[in-house]
């Protein structure tokens, strides 16, 4: 392959590396952040939030948000004190371009790889990892996330430890969202491919062991793109809207992705202990992530899914004059045994990055938070000026919203206070980007009265790119 990139390819024209969402390339440690207004002394523990952050300016494509570097920010605080720390997930593809001082690898849709001399025969011909998506903590293990790829350890000052496998458990890795159960501390995980099997699916004890190795989910006959799932007491659920991966169209310069509505949108319900996978069918719809999934009875009944529904790929503004739903909140109710799911639309305000109280995942929630659009203004797809709130037990999708102005907002992640019971009081944070100076800030804001806005805002040292996802992670002790 080449390993130039075609001179067709500009990403000064590519709007998500510009703007809010530009990378930045600077390391930056500093203690003692600005706050105004007054930081939560009770707050204690790290705000970390991975996304896509290119070493040098890409090559031959950039298809946002998958490709891209990973960039960790990381907010400490104690005692109403905060420091902070940014720092590159240094896979062998970053630490090769570094020694180069430019790109080497292109962007997906691209399919560029560098050859010898440019790198080590071991790097020649390969795709470069990218655990630029999420960033999680399971038995004390930091994991840099990828769409669908191995993750990679970080150390608790964000240094990168290597290629995670799970002691060689999972080769192929995982995907970008795990979930763990706050009950068993059992993370479920599924990994989707290109060649057969399509779609696995593993579980990861509470020690960090790989307690099921992966497991095909039979019934997929091309390879798919599955972002999120969400976890039951009773089954992992994966919908499998018809996002198709499409080899030979981009080795022939075509989109790897494929758009396939008229195979309809299918709900995968898949047992935690290794039973018989239930399904059921819908009109086609898209997803990128989930709030939260729950059973209505304990051993039987229902599963209830909420989630920010797309009526197709995408992350654009919202399209009324389409009279299909562009993005929403909804709820669905899958009945395991009919094979059927009825969707209700909550909400069809312009919203994405749906979170609620970790603590509550797999049982019925409370609060949830979402990005969302207020007013006329400008923005780029994946941007959002705006926090709105719901209650996950009222059916009437009733929400409070926050409207941030300036300010661009992130993905809203729930710290709950020390020793809450889950779903109550707590505080919200989220990464947001001025955009009439570019200054970044942390925001937070009290659970108990989100519409008044942050209590605090962390000045960070550095501009955070907007995108994409992170955690609150209380100090363990």
């Amino acid at each position: 392959m080449a390993t130039h990139a075609p001179q067709t390819f500009d990403p000064t024209r590519v709007p998500h590396l510009s703007g809010q969402f530009a990378p930045v390339t600077a390391e930056v440690d500093e203690t003692g952040l600005e706050v105004r207004g007054e930081l939560p002394a009770e707050l204690d523990g790290l705000f970390l939030r991975n996304g896509p952050n290119p070493r040098f300016s890409p090559i031959g494509s950039y298809l946002y948000p998958i490709d891209g570097d990973g960039m960790l920010h990381g907010v400490w605080m104690s005692g109403g004190q905060a420091r902070y720390r940014n720092r590159f997930v240094r896979t062998p593809a970053v630490v090769a371009e570094e020694r180069a001082g430019r790109a080497l690898w292109g962007g997906l849709e691209s399919m560029i790889t560098p050859q010898v001399p440019d790198v080590e025969p071991a790097l020649a011909g390969t795709f470069r990892d990218l655990p630029d998506i999420n960033v999680v903590r399971h038995a004390g293990r930091l994991l840099a996330l990828a769409e669908s790829g191995c993750p990679f350890l970080m150390t608790p000052e964000l240094e990168t430890a290597g290629k995670e496998t799970f002691g060689g458990a999972l080769p192929a890795g995982i995907t970008a969202h795990p979930k763990i159960d706050p009950l068993t501390g059992e993370m479920a995980v599924f990994c989707y491919a290109l060649e057969q099997p399509f779609l696995t699916w593993s579980l990861i004890g509470p020690a960090g062991d790989v307690v099921r190795g992966p497991t095909a989910v039979e019934g997929l006959d091309a390879p798919m793109m599955i972002h999120d799932m969400a976890l039951t007491s009773r089954f992992l659920v994966l919908v499998l809207a018809p996002v198709f991966f499409d080899l030979d169209a981009a080795m022939s310069g075509g989109s790897l992705i494929d758009w396939r509505p008229e195979r309809g949108t299918r709900v995968a319900l898949i047992p935690r202990d290794g039973g018989r996978v239930r399904w059921a069918s819908d009109d086609a719809f898209w997803l990128w992530h989930t709030v939260n999934a729950y059973d209505t009875e304990p051993d039987d009944g229902d599963v209830v899914l909420e989630y920010v529904q797309w009526s197709h790929l995408s992350m654009g503004s919202a399209d009324k004059s389409s009279g299909t739903n562009p993005g929403g909140l909804v709820r669905a109710v899958v009945d395991p045994a009919a094979g059927t799911m009825r969707r209700t639309l909550l909400d069809d305000a312009r919203m994405e990055l749906p979170r609620t109280d970790d603590r509550l995942i797999g049982q019925r929630h409370q609060q949830l938070a979402v990005a969302s659009q207020a007013g006329e203004v400008d923005l780029l797809p994946g941007e959002y000026n705006a926090l709105r709130w719901y209650d996950g037990r009222d059916a009437d999708g009733v929400s409070v919203m926050w409207d941030a102005g300036d300010l661009s907002v992130g993905e809203p992640v729930f710290a709950p206070s020390p020793g809450s019971p889950g779903g109550e009081s707590g505080y919200w944070m989220t990464y947001a980007t001025d955009r009439t100076d570019a200054s970044s800030w942390l925001l937070v804001i009290p659970s108990e009265d989100p519409g008044s806005g942050p209590v605090a805002r962390v000045r960070i040292p550095v501009r955070v790119p907007l995108g994409l996802h992170g955690n609150w992670l209380p100090t363990e002790e």
